[in-house]
């Protein structure tokens, strides 16, 4: 259903593109910061906090988090306002959501260790919160915005490339001009003041984007549908609820993303003992090799939309995630076998750099790919329900995975905690035995984690065909 007095719809120009694209940037900065390998990097090696209660801090505010977007995503789709469904929720987002960033990066450590990881918990799960009241809203405007099968991947793409960018352009300025060693820090990356200073930043630009990513996109409210005015029972909400999530293609997307969340999960918790410490890097290659993903990102977001139109997107993005999972782990392997350069070599760092470039370019036109699959799963639904219900679903394709990384993030602490990582050890200080131990959990559980996610996308059922089919059999309805 079409708001009244709706008028002619906007173009979907490149500027307005670019502005839909921008608001990712404050969720890449928030998603990268809470994906363990910073803020565990942080809280373990700096303040001292111990391994596996940070891993349980990540755990509790993801399965918080994991029970609210659902009713987020639901509570979007039935609002009605003057600004219509989305608007609302992303304006509000904005300050308290660039608040509690900062407020994560200025903890109290000074006091006692268990009110600090109380404090952690209930910080975590505000940032979690706002992040998601922003980003849940804003990717449900994707398939209004852009109807078409092939004209969605590239919006997607505009996304992507915000996130991807934007968080990469933070941890390069984080691990190569706030962690930089001086006379007072030999080791850049124990500056407490650092990552405050980095948080401060990180809290404006999240703030900046969704503000001007909002009104980017505030001239399409007339012509965005609205929910009949209608009084649903607790049963019918659920029922509806039920019905949505039944979808068989939605499933497949959402299981697949619990492995692969588990998987990743893992990785995140292990990245920085990884590069520190297996790899011997210093922050300011690690900054180096996340700022490849700037032109990894432009590069995925030109060839994702081309490959997907080609060989249509399940197919593809099916293959992405293979190679990208063989690639990332293949570095591991080979050293677990002593077919690596040194460390402190430049060729290895020129290895670990290409690879990483590599990584980012196939992952992130996976992820573009997939997106674009779960809004063609709006018009599927439709079809069976009688309802658009683009918030829930994007909210229940993040809760599984939200959910099974906090996992996975417990699962990485517990590896480190096994192989008995200390805490703020130097480099070159920990015994070649616990870093081999370290690498030979690590890479099968990864593997395994990750090759469960892509043979369960193999069940995905929607193509350009039944797509196309979907979009007149609702335009019949509408008629």
């Amino acid at each position: 259903m079409r708001s009244p007095g709706a008028t002619e719809r906007p173009r979907l120009g490149f500027g307005t593109k670019l502005g839909y694209g921008l608001g990712s940037t404050a969720f890449g900065i928030a998603s990268q910061a809470l994906s363990t390998s910073i803020i565990s990097q942080y809280l373990f090696i700096v303040v001292g906090v111990p391994a596996v209660l940070i891993g349980t801090a990540i755990m509790i505010s993801q399965i918080v988090d994991a029970l609210v977007d659902p009713l987020l995503g639901q509570w979007s789709d039935n609002v009605r306002t003057r600004w219509g469904r989305r608007h609302p929720f992303m304006y509000a987002a904005a300050v308290p959501g660039a608040l509690a960033f900062y407020a994560l990066w200025h903890p109290p450590t000074t006091w006692p260790m268990g009110q600090l990881f109380v404090y952690m918990v209930v910080v975590l799960i505000i940032v979690r919160f706002f992040n998601a009241m922003y980003e849940i809203p804003s990717s449900a405007l994707a398939p209004e915005l852009a109807p078409g099968y092939d004209d969605r991947t590239s919006l997607q793409s505009y996304r992507f490339v915000f996130a991807v960018a934007g968080a990469g352009t933070m941890i390069a300025l984080l691990n190569g001009v706030f962690l930089r060693h001086d006379a007072t820090h030999t080791l850049g990356i124990l500056n407490k003041d650092g990552y405050s200073q980095w948080g401060t930043i990180g809290a404006i630009t999240i703030f900046v984007s969704i503000v001007l990513s909002s009104f980017a996109t505030h001239r399409f409210i007339p012509r965005l549908s609205a929910p009949a005015p209608e009084k649903a029972s607790l049963a019918q909400v659920i029922g509806e609820i039920r019905s949505t999530l039944s979808n068989r293609s939605l499933l497949a997307l959402v299981i697949s993303g619990l492995f692969s969340a588990i998987g990743g999960g893992v990785t995140a918790a292990m990245s920085p003992y990884m590069n520190l410490y297996f790899w011997n890097l210093s922050p300011q290659l690690v900054g180096l090799m996340t700022l490849t993903g700037i032109p990894a990102t432009f590069l995925g977001a030109i060839l994702a939309p081309m490959l997907s139109r080609r060989f249509d997107k399940k197919p593809t993005m099916m293959a992405l995630f293979a190679v990208a999972v063989v690639s990332s782990l293949l570095p591991v392997g080979l050293r677990l076998i002593g077919l690596m350069p040194a460390n402190g070599t430049p060729l290895l760092a020129g290895i670990l750099v290409a690879d990483t470039f590599l990584g980012i370019v196939l992952y992130l036109m996976g992820f573009i790919i997939a997106s674009s699959m779960l809004g063609d799963i709006v018009e599927d639904n439709a079809v069976r329900t009688g309802k658009r219900a683009e918030g829930l679903l994007f909210a229940a394709n993040l809760l599984v995975p939200k959910l099974s990384g906090g996992v996975g993030a417990f699962l990485g602490s517990v590896i480190v905690t096994l192989v008995q990582l200390p805490s703020h050890a130097q480099q070159g200080t920990i015994p070649l035995p616990m870093l081999r131990e370290l690498g030979l959990i690590y890479l099968p559980v990864s593997a395994i984690f990750n090759g469960l996610a892509i043979a369960v996308m193999a069940t995905y059922r929607i193509d350009r065909k039944t797509h196309q089919k979907n979009l007149e059999m609702l335009e019949a309805i509408n008629r």
